[in-house]
């Protein structure tokens, strides 16, 4: 079948990747698509961040309360929606490589143009159009990575990756108390066009994906031409689709409104809330390689339930805490299993695909994510108007993560992408 006869970079066998090599020495040779994957996802979160962390100073601006300002972030989720499908369908036909490119750039663009948006409408339009974007750069890189890399070295490459947002929403927190007082909302904008610098070391230094080359050239001897990418919809895709879904609702209602909650319900300063968002950021970066290895060592099903809990229990305290000695540690532990988690998401969806419409199916499974997102993005101020923005935030993050567990406990009769080495199945 297709999906099993995808070979690695090296054409490693079955049974060189049960040797004694570790996995941080697997990665090694391929830390070039492991860097531009990471970039990625770090001026991603760079962009994204500096919209919540500049939330309530860009609603002043433009004369719109939080619950429009919420629309905001479900704009950008619509565009995310369009993005991770219609790029998904480029990756798999045309490319990882040319189709990451092109994501870095547009949504470089589209920061830069948010700098000079001055109306409310404009920035529900210009942010829809920077959602694309984001999606597209997400999707294309994943494949890209997952495809990319060892089996034994997936888990943390995955992992790897996923911490370039918790570096970008770092380097925001970090950015925005020197930029604002002196350049306003507008500037953290401008700085996030920097991302199409991406492009350039994509371009030189990363190599296409081998699956889809591999996928791509035995397609074209089989029948002459390259089929369209067909999403086939079994248990293991729609298990992805939900799981996104309820995931990334659960994860955005955790930390969407984070920084409105310390700027108007704690009355924190911009310069106070950066230990805070340190602290998160702090804890996610060690969890998420921690949550990497992990994985690999006794399961993503026991990592996930795990950190599942932990994040019930912590969400109060990380909202609703008085004071520096709660809200410090709380913020350290969210970031450390909360956030940590989607370090296993790459893999996770890799897993349920494949190689010949890997890129579409994570693409409309993170389009499905960020439908969840744009709704966590109206419900989570909109309860907050009834019952104060912490209760809001903790009872949806409470039932997103109960969705999420639930849906962890199914079993798919088969794992379409599980063996993308030529393993045996």
């Amino acid at each position: 079948m297709a999906e099993q006869c995808t070979l690695s970079l090296r054409g490693e066998t079955p049974q060189q990747d049960h040797d004694n090599t570790t996995a941080f020495a697997a990665l090694r040779p391929y830390w070039r698509v492991t860097i531009a994957a990471f970039l990625g996802w770090f001026m991603d979160a760079f962009d994204q961040v500096a919209l919540l962390l500049c939330l309530p100073d860009i609603g002043h601006s433009l004369g719109a309360g939080l619950t429009a300002m919420g629309f905001v972030i479900t704009a950008q989720s619509i565009g995310r929606v369009v993005g991770n499908t219609t790029w998904g369908w480029l990756s798999d036909s045309y490319g990882r490589k040319i189709t990451f490119m092109l994501g870095v750039m547009w949504f470089a663009a589209f920061s830069g143009l948010t700098a000079v948006t001055w109306t409310y409408v404009g920035m529900i339009a210009v942010q829809f159009l920077f959602g694309i974007g984001f999606g597209g750069e997400w999707t294309a890189s994943a494949a890209l990575l997952m495809e990319s890399v060892p089996r034994r070295s997936r888990s943390l490459a995955s992992a790897i990756m996923m911490s370039g947002y918790e570096c970008g929403f770092l380097a925001a927190a970090a950015i925005q108390p020197f930029v604002l007082p002196h350049w306003g909302w507008r500037g953290m904008f401008v700085i996030g066009v920097l991302p199409a610098v991406l492009a350039v070391f994509i371009r030189r230094g990363v190599p296409e994906s081998p699956v889809w080359l591999k996928t791509r050239s035995e397609a074209r001897k089989a029948s002459q031409s390259v089929p369209r990418p067909r999403l086939t919809l079994n248990g293991a895709a729609v298990q992805a689709f939900v799981f996104m879904a309820v995931l990334q609702f659960q994860n955005a209602a955790m930390y969407s409104f984070y920084p409105t909650v310390l700027r108007e319900v704690q009355k924190l300063s911009p310069g106070a809330i950066f230990p805070l968002i340190a602290a998160y950021c702090a804890g996610s970066l060690a969890g998420k390689p921690l949550c990497g290895l992990l994985a690999a060592r006794i399961g993503e099903r026991p990592v996930f339930i795990g950190y599942f809990l932990i994040t019930v229990l912590d969400i109060w305290p990380f909202v609703a805490g008085k004071g520096a000695d709660i809200l410090i540690p709380a913020a350290l532990v969210m970031g450390l299993f909360g956030n940590a988690i989607f370090a296993l998401v790459p893999h996770y969806l890799a897993q349920r695909f494949p190689s010949s419409s890997r890129s579409l199916g994570m693409g409309c499974s993170y389009a499905l994510a960020a439908l969840g997102q744009g709704i966590a993005g109206f419900l989570v101020p909109w309860l907050g108007g009834s019952f104060g923005l912490p209760l809001a935030i903790s009872s949806s993050v409470i039932l997103g993560t109960i969705a999420s567990a639930v849906v962890v406990f199914y079993r798919p009769s088969f794992l379409p992408g599980a063996h993308m080495e030529g393993e045996e199945a």
